[in-house]
């Protein structure tokens, strides 16, 4: 049954969710420190069982909010937007910091690196293997969202799951490269200010990449459950500009990081 709700904002229900999802995390950072100091991951198993409940069911009634129950009206969807917007501006300012590391080191290295970049005794990656392909791949990746954000406009909705299936693939994929990448690579993060900033820098984008990838998943299995409609679909709409951002930010780390700072 749907409701109409005639006020520019979305009255929440009561809910658990936030009570259970600060008990989870309080629970995992815990079971984080006894894992350090006793070896024991009980707690921290525990932390993450009621954290991924806690999202689970907490989403599941987002979903139900905005697809059965019409509560995202069209004033709703504006405010989640500039939520949406807000949110990705203050993801930039916070790879800027480690951009800004990095350009302050590699710019004028001081004599405790050898006065040059990369520091001495830095043997770093090769730009045109694995970093060239994952470029490639997210690149792809941002090719076949923007398919899939079509396809829903146009109420096509074989091209639309086509779109979403291959985007997560290309995500999957990249994840698997870098992890190997991260295997093989010749320092650590605690190599100089060089480790420090690579390792800050990819690993956080990869782990946005991570964090993308699971959003685009749930999009897709909620398109396919029939809850997105052509003009109906912020869910995936905040997804894919996550997904572009993720995009921009891994073309400025390749051309700095792994190409100039090479």
């Amino acid at each position: 049954m749907m409701m109409n709700h005639n006020h520019p904002f979305h009255l929440v229900d009561y809910s658990p969710w936030p009570l259970t999802g600060a008990i989870g995390v309080m629970t995992l950072v815990t079971g984080i420190v006894k894992w350090f100091h006793n070896f024991n991951m009980n707690l921290l198993i525990l932390g993450y069982i009621i954290t991924i409940l806690t999202m689970y069911q907490w989403w599941r009634d987002i979903c139900r909010e905005g697809t059965y129950q019409g509560k995202h009206s069209m004033l709703v969807m504006k405010g989640l937007r500039w939520g949406m917007i807000l949110f990705i501006i203050s993801e930039v300012l916070f790879f800027m910091s480690f951009f800004w590391a990095f350009f302050h080191s590699s710019l004028s290295p001081n004599i405790e690196i050898g006065s040059m970049w990369p520091p001495l005794s830095i043997t770093p990656f090769n730009p045109f293997q694995i970093p060239l392909l994952n470029t490639i791949i997210l690149i792809s990746s941002g090719i076949t969202v923007t398919w899939a954000h079509h396809a829903i406009m146009q109420n096509n909705f074989s091209q639309c799951t086509q779109g979403f299936f291959f985007t997560v693939i290309l995500g999957i994929y990249f994840t698997i490269l870098q992890a190997y990448e991260y295997i093989e690579a010749p320092f650590s993060i605690a190599d100089s200010i060089y480790g420090s900033t690579f390792f800050m820098a990819t690993g956080f984008h990869g782990l946005h990449v991570i964090i993308g990838t699971l959003f685009l998943l749930i999009c897709m299995i909620r398109h396919m459950n029939n809850h997105f409609s052509s003009n109906h679909h912020f869910g995936f709409e905040a997804a894919a500009w996550y997904w572009h951002f993720v995009d921009v930010v891994w073309l400025f780390l390749y051309i700095s990081i792994y190409w100039w700072g090479n």
